[in-house]
């Protein structure tokens, strides 16, 4: 099978982590998953993620329980808690889960930490199909540093790979669509300090491996990053999507780090290959969080500020991944999450760059098929700001008709410049149709 085709486009959907963190329940994911067959499946949202430690009992929020107990199969494979997801009793695992968000059109993910959980070595199961055991494959100085739930596996070990073989036929036999794979784009030495990040290579290959042999195609998605640029060839060989960033929540700050990530990754992206600027956290989030000692709240960035993270993740070409609890969402975020207009550079631009970067402006440009041009402009001053752009800038000579994505109104005819007066932190996103195109350098 050829993984590029598991994702022809960047994929879009909703991710349990920046509602509920880690303790997420079934009521929750089956709420959502109806809402987006109702409301969103329409402007292709599609993935319904259920994010980590869906396998604790006592998750209560984005706090983990150190060294809890895990529910494991005798193969030290990790199962739904069955007081969280009482569909999953009895062995059955996510299958009614994966099997209704199927019916709804949809396709159902999970999260999974790298490696084995440190409870079945502690027990040393024998791992599925193989005359290896637990004890026989974890890499135990190979752990995570902010949860306590796994050992690493050594891919020099014999047993190593069917153990994540194991895991995967178990995946694809709930019908899976979707593993987030966490502790693994990077290896943190220590948190917060990316020169002492380690490349999770190997199992990446291993995880490769058994999504290739479990006949069912599975997109992978590595988290967390920053993903580091010089690993890229090997990323887009063996992942759908990679982390190009740490956690990104609801502030300015975290927005303005995108640029420059975009502007970096920006030559990677392909069919099937997505550096990933993580979930977007829009609406009502946090409902059960306490990340930076902030808790439930309704998001903290403004209009504008959301519109720009909209616009730079759809000409980037990002996966995009709802944070926010999709029930309540409010009219004004529903029109932000359904422009047809805008989520269509995802499946239809190509060739997206940083063309100009200034110290109050941003302009990025991208160009589809059938001869449009896409310039995205973005403020990022404190103020509002009057910017000026010729279309020699852009590439183009002669007049173009301008078209305001987000808006839907026809601006007229630009001939040499085009102008904008945007707010502070605020986008525009505009389509422009030409006669002729000269590509200067």
């Amino acid at each position: 099978m050829n993984k590029n085709t598991f994702a022809p486009t960047p994929p879009m959907g909703w991710n349990s982590w920046d509602c509920y963190g880690a303790s997420v329940t079934e009521q929750e994911l089956r709420q959502n998953i109806n809402y987006m067959a109702e409301h969103l499946k329409n402007h292709g949202w599609e993935y319904i993620v259920c994010d980590i430690q869906w396998y604790e009992p006592t998750a209560d929020s984005s706090h983990y329980h150190k060294f809890a107990d895990l529910c494991m199969d005798e193969y030290g494979r990790l199962i739904p808690a069955p007081n969280r997801f009482p569909s999953a009793a009895n062995g059955k695992g996510f299958k009614e889960i994966a099997d209704y968000t199927h019916s709804k059109g949809l396709k159902f993910g999970i999260h999974i930490m790298r490696g084995i959980p440190r409870q079945a070595v502690a027990q040393n199961v024998k791992i599925k199909d193989s005359s290896y055991t637990a004890r026989e494959v974890a890499h135990p100085s190979s752990i995570c540093c902010w949860n306590t739930d796994m050992y690493g596996l050594d891919a020099t070990k014999p047993g190593a790979q069917e153990y994540y073989d194991s895991i995967l036929e178990l995946y694809a036999s709930w019908g899976v669509d979707f593993i987030k794979v966490d502790d693994i784009c990077v290896k943190y030495g220590r948190p917060g300090d990316e020169s002492t990040l380690e490349y999770g290579g190997d199992e990446i290959e291993m995880l490769r491996n058994a999504i290739d042999k479990c006949g069912r195609p599975i997109v992978l998605s590595l988290s967390p990053g920053p993903a580091m640029v010089e690993k890229a060839e090997h990323l887009c060989k063996h992942a759908n999507m990679w982390r190009i960033t740490n956690d990104l929540w609801d502030s300015w700050e975290n927005i303005m780090e995108m640029f420059r990530r975009c502007n970096n990754w920006s030559p990677y992206v392909s069919q099937g290959c997505y550096p990933d600027c993580d979930m977007l956290p829009v609406g009502h989030i946090s409902i059960r969080g306490c990340e930076h000692g902030l808790t439930d709240r309704q998001t903290r960035l403004s209009k504008e500020e959301q519109r720009t993270m909209f616009t730079l993740w759809c000409i980037f070409r990002s996966p995009m991944m709802l944070g926010c609890e999709l029930t309540d969402m409010d009219e004004w975020t529903k029109s932000l999450v359904t422009n047809d207009e805008v989520l269509g550079l995802l499946k239809k631009s190509r060739n997206a760059h940083q063309l100009l970067r200034t110290g109050d402006f941003i302009l990025w440009k991208a160009e589809d098929e059938e001869g449009n041009t896409y310039a995205a402009f973005f403020n990022i001053t404190n103020w509002e700001e009057n910017f000026r752009v010729s279309l020699k800038q852009l590439g183009l000579e002669g007049k173009c008709q301008v078209y305001d994505m987000w808006s839907g109104e026809d601006l007229g005819e630009a001939e040499e410049k085009i102008e904008v007066t945007l707010k502070s932190h605020d986008a525009k996103l505009y389509r422009l149709k030409y006669e002729t195109q000269k590509t200067y350098f």
